[in-house]
């Protein structure tokens, strides 16, 4: 019989490429996800969708008495690192504190494995580049903090309780993939923003810090394609099988700047993309790019999608195909 996995935040953009994955996989999924920032449309056809919320311990209880889940996949948290900073209260309750409620309820069921989506915002200003999972952890926004206090909370309680825990430390997602794309409401991140702008459904796409201690003064990031993401995610689910904890760091080990992917956008879509320079946001480190070594080391994982115009050329495809975004 198949594993049953229970993953929560379905519904947003990775956590429904992974549960569309792992279905591809052979897993049977149930996506739980309260739909403030993910959609209906976005949940595989053979996953079973129950509408709740982390924080909701009944809920959760009720929905664990009757499903026997193999493992839990939690993708439910907020992510915007400068929304963070202005509303600090609701990120440490949903990302950490709800977090918190989710793995009571999994030890309570007997629940053997969870597999956490974390950030490289963990390392803040990194001390070098690339990063390693060794590095200090030491966030510089609210969003890493309550991603750090979930992970230092998982950790005692595979210390504590056995449970068997993976957390996946991924840099910047992008791309599309299986007819999922990346559709946030607002919209905050780079590529879908360049992208708006190359079809001309919004203004200029503001250039948030020119002057940071970078080659061409703009933020580097390191892009991983969601497609990569999903495989990385089934392969420490794999892994815990018969390991106990578990961290790893994913991207593809290159960095670009805000610059070079306004630059891959224009090139893809053949259009113009207007830019504007702005004030830095709050909370941004000047450089954040990954070793993956630890996991291709260990799991056999290796991006398969790591050329930049690829990344840009599926995100561009999944808008021309769903103008607008999800219809939901």
């Amino acid at each position: 019989m198949s594993e049953r996995i229970l993953v929560t935040g379905g519904a947003g953009y990775i956590g429904s490429v992974v549960a569309a994955h792992l279905i591809e996989s052979g897993f049977e999924v149930v996506v739980y996800d309260n739909l403030c920032r993910g959609h209906r449309a976005a949940v595989p056809e053979a996953a079973r969708l129950v509408v709740g919320d982390i924080g909701n311990r009944d809920a959760l209880d009720r929905l664990m008495r009757e499903v026997r889940f193999d493992a839990v996949m939690n993708f439910a948290a907020f992510i915007e690192a400068g929304e963070s900073m202005r509303e600090p209260a609701r990120f440490f309750r949903n990302n950490s504190a709800d977090t918190l409620t989710l793995v009571e309820a999994a030890i309570a069921h007997a629940i053997p494995r969870f597999v956490f989506s974390s950030t490289a915002a963990l390392y803040g200003t990194p001390q070098r580049t690339p990063i390693v999972e060794s590095d200090p952890l030491q966030p510089i926004n609210v969003y890493g903090e309550s991603k750090l206090i979930a992970e230092r909370m998982l950790h005692w309680f595979h210390r504590i309780h056995g449970l068997h825990v993976a957390c996946l430390r991924y840099f910047n997602a992008a791309g599309a993939w299986a007819g999922r794309g990346e559709d946030h409401r607002p919209e905050t991140h780079l590529i879908p923003l360049a992208l708006a702008t190359a079809a001309g459904d919004r203004g200029a796409l503001s250039i948030l810090g020119t002057d940071y201690p970078t080659p061409d003064g703009t933020c580097v990031r390191d892009y991983v394609h969601v497609a990569d993401l999903a495989q990385a995610h089934r392969l420490a689910l794999v892994a815990l099988r018969d390991r106990g904890q578990l961290a790893y760091n994913l991207g593809n080990g290159k960095g670009f700047s805000v610059r070079q992917v306004i630059d891959a956008v224009q090139r893809v879509t053949g259009r113009a993309v207007p830019v504007v320079e702005a004030a830095r946001r709050d909370g941004d480190p000047p450089v954040l790019v990954a070793s993956s070594e630890h996991i291709i080391r260990e799991l056999g994982w290796r991006p398969a999608h790591a050329d930049l115009d690829a990344i840009v050329r599926s995100a561009w495809e999944w808008r021309l195909a769903n103008p607008g975004g999800y219809k939901d």
